[in-house]
């Protein structure tokens, strides 16, 4: 909701509403569930912040000051409400390094640096640059964070002290192992029991025991048994906050304090926005879908975590980012402000206050295993099937090694070489092959032409014989400048000397038929595109259509009218012979088509080829704006219901897909209507642009995000209701009685496109299953082979 102060004046004073009570200071409220959800967090953290300011090699107190501060400053000021921060367990490995090589102080003082940089970031507004990185390197950077902190821990779990780096950590572990410490494992074990055991209580007790976070039970447990039986292990040690350690100076080497600051910047930021975005989907995954809390506004939540590492260093504490797990504890809680945030911050302050007699009864063994279960757990085997999917396994391993052997930065940086160079072995990935089939030279191209490619082509192209009848078969989607050169001048070549040449597509289908009378002029060469018979032009001069025809300017074929009849001439004449077998087929068996296609009237949006469909394939409805009216709202005219029931209930579609685009005429004379008249004529566009009106309350409505187009925002507000409409329209198709039971059967999907024209770009819509998404993403349609049918990666 937006606060709007009416300005004041030295001359009128404001008056207050009739019975109002007087002007008073704000009374500050807080939600019950914003209190309860502060109590959750507030016990997860705790632990937490302890076990991970034990394994840096920190004072204790410095996790409880970066937890503190994190609730109280990065609540108050960040761009994510339900976000909470802190010390994570990411920083870890980076925090030790510091801490060995620079001392406390000095890294409490690349804390205070890291956080300005993170304003400045801000200020100059490129958070959302930091969702540009690659996920794999982003999850392989974790996931090598995980196993570095799990080397380490491991070692205290067993009753040592671990080693400066993961490699020594392995290299040590075989000593450590003939040197079990009997009463350390025993309170690691109990606490890894029941850290993994709790969650899994069953039954109505065991689902109200849940409401208890494991690892306060865990940590709890082990300090009762560690008490009780009187166990000698080395337990918390807080020291008097008067001799709390604060910064001073950085001392060491520029260039190692620079790429400390740079290493901090980097984990916290990426870590940070990375985690806002997912608590905006697990916002929007509740049953009110987030309702009156706004989405994420990422350069906001940089500058928020900005301030509490500057103000976290100052004070003597760890470095602060958004972290998944109290977040998550957060939104499932029921948080509905920042609230909650702020005073799970206030719950630390008054536990490292008050309650140090009680923490320093826990052992730190217990600490340990709990730090080490969760580096175990950031090795995420979702993760790895998502990379593994999408082909960047080796992106991912390449990462987690780097980070685990060499360090953090020069993991990452190794990650996005490995990913620069996966990208520029796809796209110069081609394979040509050549054999001769049924009397002809077959040429066989896989992948993308580009000018890496050009040698290999040029060689194949002219091993064949002079002469030959050559097809060309094109089985990819992109060819640049340099490969079109090589292949059009062979072609010339080709058949001046006698020979044939057709060039197909990767279905085997004809892009261009070159005949020797007339591929012999660079013009004839020049007018063979993909796209000719979409072109309402010809290329250069208008050529006769036949024999003995003269040609005739454009101009006056346009105004003659007989512009549409030259189209079915050359239509009859060039492409009914290739099609006739196909279309005689379907007019004895009926038309079977796999999805109904509902998109706009516009004449620039053609269907077949956007979709590379032939007929018989799309069930096409078309209409202003791509509206799909809900059930008995279409005044009278049911053509789209009636277009929709008879696809999915008669033709048994097995998908059915809204198409918008960018430019919509229809979104544009939506955008600027104002509120229906009376005294308006009703005109019959007007009466069916109200069943866009929906579209753009979801737009204006902060329930919804506004939606995305390839990670990047919309360029103005016509493209963001083109998007939106697209999802509005989705959830309208949903309304429908015959739409919903085939949903429910699962044996109909629904997939929403958008087409930008001026980039002759598609793009589908991420989650289809779902329209409420929180974060509705239109991702480009890649030129790749290995598109999964819903979405693209």
């Amino acid at each position: 909701m937006t606060l709007c102060t009416p300005a004041r004046t030295t001359t009128r004073p404001r008056t207050q509403r009739p019975h109002s009570p007087p002007d008073g200071p704000r009374r500050f409220r807080v939600a019950g569930a914003d209190l309860s959800a502060s109590v959750a967090v507030f016990l997860i953290a705790l632990p937490l912040s302890l076990g991970i300011a034990l394994a840096t090699g920190a004072p204790l107190q410095a996790g409880l000051v970066a937890a503190a501060v994190g609730g109280l400053v990065a609540g108050r000021f960040g761009g994510s409400p339900l976000q909470v921060s802190g010390p994570a367990a990411g920083l870890t490995v980076v925090t030790a390094e510091l801490i060995q090589r620079y001392g406390w102080r000095t890294t409490c003082a690349i804390t205070v640096l890291a956080g300005l940089a993170q304003l400045g970031l801000s200020v100059l507004r490129v958070a959302r640059s930091a969702l540009a990185v690659s996920p794999a390197i982003v999850h392989g950077m974790l996931a090598g964070i995980g196993v570095t902190i799990a080397l380490a821990q491991l070692h205290i779990v067993l009753g040592g002290n671990p080693q400066s780096s993961a490699v020594d950590n392995v290299l040590g572990l075989p000593a450590q192992l003939a040197h079990v410490h009997p009463a350390a494992l025993g309170i690691s074990a109990l606490t890894i029991a029941v850290l993994l055991g709790w969650p899994r209580l069953p039954g109505r007790a065991g689902r109200f025991a849940r409401r208890i976070p494991g690892a306060l039970v865990a940590v709890a447990g082990a300090t009762a048994m560690a008490a009780i039986a009187g166990l000698a292990v080395p337990r918390v040690d807080l020291p008097s906050w008067s001799s709390h350690a604060l910064p001073g100076l950085p001392e060491g080497p520029v260039l190692g304090i620079a790429a400390g600051v740079l290493t901090i910047t980097l984990v916290t930021s990426v870590q940070s926005l990375l985690s806002a975005v997912a608590v905006d989907k697990l916002v929007a995954g509740r049953p009110d879908h987030g309702r009156g809390i706004p989405r994420t506004d990422l350069d906001r939540e940089l500058a928020g975590q900005g301030a509490a590492n500057v103000v976290s260093g100052a004070l003597g504490g760890l470095p602060v980012a958004g972290v998944a797990v109290r977040s998550v504890a957060n939104v499932s809680a029921g948080a509905v402000s920042r609230s909650s945030t702020m005073l799970h911050g206030l719950w630390i302050v008054l536990a490292a206050l008050l309650l140090v007699p009680l923490l320093d009864l826990i052992p730190l063994p217990a600490l340990a295993a709990l730090v080490m279960v969760v580096g175990i757990q950031m090795v995420s085997i979702t993760h790895i099937r998502t990379v593994t999917r999408h082909r960047e396994v080796v992106v991912y391993a390449v990462t987690l090694t780097g980070v685990v052997l060499v360090g953090i930065l020069e993991g990452v940086a190794l990650g996005i070489a490995v990913a620069i160079a996966v990208a520029l072995h796809r796209l110069a990935r081609t394979r040509i092959t050549r054999e001769e089939r049924d009397g002809h030279q077959l040429l066989h191209v896989r992948g993308q032409l580009t000018f890496l490619a050009v040698p290999r082509l040029s060689r194949a192209l002219h091993q064949l014989p002079q002469g030959a009848h050559v097809v060309v078969e094109l089985d990819g989607s992109f060819m640049d400048h340099a490969a079109f050169e090589t292949l059009s001048d062979w072609t010339a070549g080709h058949l001046a000397h006698g020979g044939t040449v057709e060039t197909t597509g990767p279905s085997g289908a004809r892009i261009a038929e070159a005949t020797p009378g007339t591929a012999a002029g660079p013009e004839a060469q020049t007018c063979c595109r993909p796209w000719t018979p979409w072109h309402n032009h010809q290329c250069g001069k208008q050529p006769a259509d036949g024999p003995g025809e003269a040609a005739e300017p454009e101009e006056t074929r346009r105004t003659s009218g007989l512009h549409l009849a030259s189209g079915i001439g050359k239509f009859q004449r060039n492409t009914a012979p290739l099609v006739r077998d196909e279309l005689a087929r379907l007019a004895r068996e009926g038309q079977r088509p796999s999805q109904l296609f509902l998109t706009c009237a516009d004449s620039r949006l053609v269907t077949s080829m956007i979709t590379s469909s032939g007929p018989g394939d799309l069930f096409t409805v078309r209409n202003v704006g791509n509206l799909v009216p809900l059930p008995g709202e279409e005044s009278g005219d049911d053509s789209v219901a009636a277009a929709i029931e008879y696809a999915v209930d008669v033709l048994r579609v097995a998908s059915i897909t809204v198409c918008g685009h960018s430019g919509c005429g229809a979104m544009q004379a939506l955008l600027g209507s104002g509120p229906d008249d009376p005294a308006t004529p009703a005109t019959p566009l007007r009466r069916w642009l109200r069943h866009g009106r929906p579209s753009l309350e979801r737009m204006g409505s902060r329930r919804h995000a506004w939606a995305r187009i390839s990670g990047r925002l919309p360029a103005d507000a016509v493209e963001q209701l083109c998007l939106t409409n697209v999802v509005q329209q989705l959830e309208h198709l949903r309304a429908y009685e015959s739409v919903a039971r085939r949903l429910a059967e699962g044996s109909l999907t629904l997939h929403g496109m958008y087409f930008h024209v001026g980039e002759a770009q598609a793009y589908l819509l991420a989650d289809t299953d779902e329209v409420h998404s929180y974060d509705d993403v239109f991702t480009q349609v890649m030129p790749t082979d290995h598109l999964e049918p819903a979405r693209a990666s």
